[in-house]
């Protein structure tokens, strides 16, 4: 055979992909990628060899038959080079070649997954091993001393490089067969940033934000952390924790401290994950704003559900980046960093490989599911202690993660010197409890009316609005405002932001919430009332109290047991352990020492280390190399479908997504958003950029709204027939203008 093709011509063009280039410059690519974290070999073999199997006669003679339709092969191309780095020493490494275009597959299967592919075809195996030494000339007869030592002796550590060699080769392989279809005479990557530059860019456009606010003793405080965070980033790469109090300027500390220690270790990037998508946003704008700069490629890329990549403001930059995250500060969220690690399919895993040699922060760490914490902190001891990433644990109320097994023996280093002086400091507030007797919701209400303005903080949607109702007639228009995920997420930025205008201005403002507005978001109450919740919500709850510390005598923090309130049932049992450590004669939420007794309790009471609970088995999973189990859950032996339920999930992604036209700010966006409702019912093939369109525009409910008598009626479904689990649907229904989708309120008693 004369020449051997990889990818046929693009369209309107006639140039065909070689073959052995596109070998090499997708081992090349994938060395490039993971020589980082030693593996730089081990990468480059992986793609010399993944589409070895389309040397075989049968694939290129499909490949020559279907070029002009652009339909795919067809033909097993994967297999062949599976076999050969397997049976030359790269043993379940191999796995990355056999699951480059499917994904992971779980590691005890892979031998039998080959041979069984191979045995269906043995005349394209004969074939494609006569062009093998053409191809790869240069290939070694044995693999096994190219494979790093720790590689092979830890499992675990094993099943983490895995990970990250597969992403660097399904990312390499992407890119260079994208530079074919778009006509580049080479991959599209961008070159390493420099981060000394983005450092200093970052302290002098700080320094001049700060020159114009003028002096306080806030500020003074904030400073203090600054500092000590700078000074922390001359140490080693390993863990580092930042425990300061709720208004300590831990944003803007904690970007400082990314970039120095960056630039200090030569690291690539800054990766800024948090839990809730409001934080994402505001972190977002901050670090744009001081590290973007006009008519440059910009610095930061924002990637979540709801980041618009198809908005010409963005650019086409932005949607190409977060595939692959190829920019040098990264604000994310705990689900598309965690889940991405996680995960086994292409499309999700292309970014992993950039957590190596990284600084990650993971801002309000306390919210990481405890459920997950197993696997999530020995995720990050492995990527410290052998992939080179150094990760910053951000929070006010920071978990005692030293309590559990897997990160017992981690050392960690605090940025601040000394954080109970910090927040005995910082101290802006003054503790209320209202427990005995309980009081109702109305009272809450009621007390809050006779603020100048007021928080008040339920536990659920229905509370919420139960709240807002009290309200609503009583106060004058722009006083009384609501948030919950009732509203799509448009819709409640548009609150915040009158929110926030409406405070700075000094205006009367009495707003109710669900836990959203918690942990980082910012705005500055005098008084915030806070339903009885686990410990670290009621810290951050404080934390909207007197942000600024303008209130001399301090803010008022009521925290309340409403006698008609309701709660998430996974709260019981934390709410329990901060009723053992925290109320009236015992100590404050914003006590160090009774957090630390408060998440030991905790995870005691929850069983974490249990060989039984869902982290565990995940665990032990991952010890056995089963990507499937820990993406999908573990397969059922009689019935065979995997059980979700014990699979790797941040979030539970069985929530009803619901798209909510009503909730657009005007009548032609609104017109907009049903014409794209109508397209996708339409089209055979959903439309991404529409869907994408739809997303600041849809929220969450819980399946257990399903019960309610004529709720279902209410849902029309955009994919399929049928409303259930995990479906997209329309709303049909009532949409407030200021509470969302009007529901029973006893239908629903979830925050989600």
């Amino acid at each position: 055979m004369s020449s051997l093709w990889a990818h046929s011509p693009a369209p309107g063009t006639s140039r065909w992909h070689l073959l052995a280039d596109h070998l090499r410059s997708t081992a090349e690519l994938a060395r490039r990628f993971t020589v980082a974290f030693g593996g730089g070999e081990v990468g480059y073999w992986l793609g010399a060899l993944h589409d070895v199997g389309k040397a075989s006669c049968a694939w290129q003679d499909k490949l020559a038959a279907v070029a002009s339709s652009g339909r795919p092969v067809g033909t097993d191309h994967k297999s062949f080079g599976t076999r050969i780095a397997h049976e030359r020493g790269l043993g379940p490494f191999a796995g990355a070649i056999f699951g480059h275009h499917g994904g992971l597959i779980d590691g005890p299967d892979l031998q039998g997954a080959f041979h069984r592919k191979l045995a269906e075809a043995p005349g394209n195996v004969l074939s494609a091993e006569r062009e093998l030494p053409g191809l790869l000339p240069d290939l070694p007869e044995r693999f096994d001393p190219l494979v790093p030592v720790d590689w092979r002796e830890d499992r675990l550590v094993g099943e983490m490089a895995l990970r990250l060699c597969y992403s660097a080769l399904v990312d390499a392989d992407s890119l260079d067969t994208a530079a074919h279809f778009q006509g580049l005479a080479s991959p599209r990557v961008r070159p390493d940033a420099d981060l000394g530059y983005l450092y200093k860019l970052f302290e002098r456009r700080r320094g001049e934000e700060l020159a114009g606010r003028g002096g306080t003793a806030v500020g003074s405080l904030r400073e203090r952390v600054y500092v000590d965070c700078l000074a922390a980033a001359e140490r080693d790469r390993g863990v580092f924790r930042l425990g300061a109090p709720t208004g300590a300027g831990k944003t803007l500390a904690s970007g400082g401290f990314a970039l120095r220690h960056a630039e200090k270790h030569g690291l690539r990037r800054v990766i800024v994950a948090v839990p809730f998508l409001t934080i994402t946003e505001q972190n977002a704008a901050v670090y744009r704003r001081l590290l973007d700069e006009e008519g440059a490629e910009p610095a930061v890329l924002e990637h979540h559900s709801q980041a618009d990549f198809d908005d010409p403001a963005v650019g086409r930059w932005a949607r190409l980046a977060a595939e692959n995250w190829d920019a040098p500060f990264v604000v994310t969220t705990f689900v598309r960093l965690f889940e991405s690690l996680y995960a086994r399919k292409p499309s999700t895993m292309r970014r992993v490989h950039r957590l190596a040699n990284s600084v990650i922060v993971l801002d309000e760490v306390q919210a990481l599911p405890h459920a997950m914490l197993a696997p999530i902190l020995d995720g990050i001891r492995l990527l410290v202690r052998h992939f080179g990433a150094t990760v910053l644990l951000s929070s006010a109320t920071q978990p005692s993660f030293w309590a559990l097994d897997e990160f017992k023996d981690v050392p960690c280093t605090d940025l601040v010197h000394d954080t109970p002086t910090l927040v005995s400091d910082l101290r802006r507030v003054r503790y209320e409890w209202q427990l005995d007797p309980r009081p109702t919701l109305a009272d809450i209400a009621d007390q809050a009316v006779a603020e100048p303005s007021a928080l008040v903080v339920v536990n659920t949607t229905a509370n919420a609005k139960a709240v807002f109702e009290r309200w609503r007639d009583a106060e004058p228009d722009g006083v009384a405002w609501h948030l919950s995920t009732r509203m799509c997420p448009a819709h409640r930025r548009r609150v915040l932001e009158e929110v926030r205008a409406r405070l700075g201005r000094g205006e009367r403002v009495l707003l109710v919430a669900t836990q959203l507005i918690e942990a980082g978001v910012d705005v500055d109450f005098p008084v915030v009332f806070r339903a009885i919740a686990p410990a670290d919500s009621l810290l951050q709850a404080a934390g909207r109290a007197n942000r600024e510390g303008t209130i001399a005598e301090g803010g008022r923090v009521v925290v309340f047991a409403p006698e008609d309130g309701g709660q998430p049932p996974a709260y019981k049992t934390l709410v329990g352990c901060t009723e053992r450590q925290f109320g009236p004669d015992k100590a404050d939420p914003d006590d160090v020492a009774a957090l630390g007794r408060y998440y030991r309790n905790v995870y005691s009471e929850l069983n974490l280390a249990d060989g039984q609970h869902v982290g565990q088995r995940i665990q032990r999973a991952r010890q056995r190399w089963e990507f499937q189990t820990v993406a999908e859950g573990p397969m059922d032996a009689s019935t065979k479908p995997r059980d979700r339920k014990l699979a790797f999930r941040i979030i539970d992604d069985d929530g009803i997504g619901v798209v909510t036209p009503q909730g657009a700010e005007t009548p032609d966006l609104r017109r907009e958003l049903e014409q794209l409702i109508v397209e996708l019912r339409q089209a055979p093939v959903a439309d991404l950029a529409k869907l994408r369109r739809l997303q600041a525009y849809t929220t969450s409910l819980h399946p257990s709204v399903l019960k309610g008598p004529g709720v279902t009626a209410l849902l029309r479904p955009i994919f399929g027939n049928e409303v259930r689990r995990g479906a997209l649907v329309e709303w049909l229904g009532e949409y407030d203008d200021a509470t969302g989708i009007n529901l029973d309120p006893n239908m629903e008693q979830f925050v989600i």
